[in-house]
Order: C-alpha cells, then sequence, then structure tokens
C-alpha cells in the first residue's frame, strides 16, 4: 500500500473559494480554488481503498491522520518524505502496519548499530525534545520517546546526477527485509503516483478543474471519480486474472473506452412509462 496526494482544481465561485481557498498569495495566487486530496491505495492494482480531502490550507499529513481507521496489521505502507513527522510515524505504528517510508536528509538518525544486509539500527526521538536535550547529552532523552528503526541508505541516477534515498522501516529484522528488497519494493511507491495522475489526467475533462460550483456538489463529484476509479480498476483485474496477465500489462485508457461503450449501448433505448396504476419505486 501507498499513501500520496494530489490537488484539484475547482471553479472560481464564490462558495468554492470561501470553501476551499486558493493557494499562493501576491501574484502567485493561483487562478482556481483547490482541493487536496490524499489517498490510501494498492500499489499492484492501483486500487484506492481510502481517501480524504479538504481545501488547499490543509496539509497531507493532517489528511493522511483521516485514512487511519482504513490501516490494517496486514499492510505494508510507503510513503514519500513530505509525509514524515515523528507524530504521524507514532499514529501509523499503532495500527500494527508495517512501514517503510523515505526519510529527509536533514534529519538525525544515529548509527547504532551496523547490520549484515549494509541497513543499520538507528531511533526516532520528537524534534522538540531533540532540541530541549542539545545542551546535554542525548542520551537524557526518555527511553518511551525513543521509537526503533532500521535505515536503509542507497543511491540512484536522477537526471544524470546520483541521488540518496534514505528509508526508515519497522521492519527491525534484516533478514525478513534485506535493505535490497526494501530498496525495491519502495519503488512500487510510484505506481500510486501513476493511479492519481489516472483520476487527474484520464477522468477528468481535458481542463482538469472539476465541473461542480458549489462545495457541497465538488465533494459529490470527487467521490464519484474515486468510486469510478475503483470500479475501473476492479474490471481491470477480473479480465487480468482471466488471461493470466499483470495488471500493469493493461491499458487503463483502453479500459475505459470498453466501459464506456457497454455503458452507452445498455442505455441506448427509452425506459417503459410506467403503467397506469403502477405504485412500484425503481
Amino acid at each position: 500500500m501507498a499513501v500520496d496526494g494530489v490537488v484539484l482544481d475547482v471553479p472560481d465561485t464564490p462558495d468554492n473559494l470561501t470553501e476551499f481557498g486558493k493557494s499562493g498569495g501576491g501574484k502567485q495566487i493561483s487562478p482556481l480554488p483547490q482541493v487536496r486530496l490524499v489517498g490510501l491505495g494498492e500499489c499492484g492494482t492501483h486500487a484506492i481503498v481510502a481517501a480524504a480531502f479538504d481545501g488547499w490550507r490543509v496539509y497531507e499529513r493532517e489528511l493522511t491522520l483521516r485514512l487511519l481507521d482504513q490501516v490494517e496489521p496486514d499492510m505494508l505502507v510507503l510513503a514519500d518524505r513530505g509525509f514524515y513527522s515523528y507524530d504521524l510515524w507514532s499514529e501509523f505504528l499503532n495500527t500494527e502496519a508495517a512501514l517503510v517510508w523515505r526519510i529527509r536528509d536533514t534529519i538525525d538518525l544515529p548509527v547504532l548499530e551496523w547490520l549484515p544486509d549494509g541497513s543499520y539500527r538507528s531511533e526516532l526521538v520528537p524534534k522538540a525534545m531533540k532540541a530541549q536535550f542539545k545542551a546535554k547529552k542525548l542520551k537524557a532523552i526518555p527511553d518511551e520517546a525513543r521509537i526503533p528503526v532500521r535505515v536503509v541508505e542507497y543511491m540512484v541516477a536522477n537526471r544524470g546526477e546520483s541521488e540518496t534515498i534514505r528509508l526508515v522501516t519497522s521492519i527491525l529484522d534484516h533478514e525478513r527485509a534485506a535493505a535490497g528488497e526494501l530498496a525495491v519494493l519502495y519503488q512500487q511507491r510510484w505506481e500510486f503516483e501513476l493511479t492519481l495522475d489516472e483520476v487527474e489526467t484520464h477522468q477528468m475533462s481535458h481542463s482538469r478543474v472539476l465541473r461542480s460550483k458549489t462545495p457541497e456538489l465538488v465533494k459529490q463529484e470527487i467521490w464519484a471519480l474515486l468510486l469510478t476509479h475503483y470500479a475501473v480498476r476492479d474490471f481491470m483485474r477480473e479480465a487480468a486474472d482471466d488471461i493470466g496477465e499483470d495488471t500493469d500489462r493493461i491499458s487503463f485508457m483502453r479500459s475505459i473506452r470498453v466501459i464506456r461503450r457497454q455503458v452507452l449501448n445498455q442505455a441506448g433505448f427509452s425506459p417503459s412509462p410506467p403503467r397506469r396504476g403502477d405504485t412500484r419505486s425503481t
């Protein structure tokens, strides 16, 4: 599983502006009100199983907290470096899910023990508490505030330059998940970025602006997009299972076209008018 976010533009009406607001300021203000959305999705099938959204001023970490009740103990959750905070990591640990998150290079992670796979044991402590004890020794930080983690660091080529990727994981046993395996696994997070792009690029109109002019309808439209995406992805999974193929080998756009043609075919006739005296609801 992975968590990630996207920002959606909505029509510039007074109600939408009041509810969602515009990002930026001064000459850099966005032309349209915006909604920030964070989803929890399955990397393999691209199925978005949970989502939370709000005005652009509500940051991704706060929206991610709203997804916690959908995180299950048998999940392994990937997240990019923008999602990490000590508090959010702690909340996710309470779900008993396994975590593999990228973390910024600026965060101090002490090397407590090097492990045979090249990873090392370390610990997370609250930023405020680390500053509080800076003048003293960090050993004075209470044990209950220390969260043990394992750190994996590796380099990748990015546009001709080397970039260091640093991952922290709650999987402390290197024999259960070696450093190389976690590095390969983390690449699957990009699958969820593609998932959000499917919604924003292929399901929405070419203008990439939602149609709804009131906040309530904006919310309905977003849920409709997410539910439709889930249905399309479920259709693709069934098709892949039928032919023994990986879901990634099936085109999302082609699947949408197939479904649209089928829906239009089924709706290509007028429903029979109700008979007089027939009070049954439809």
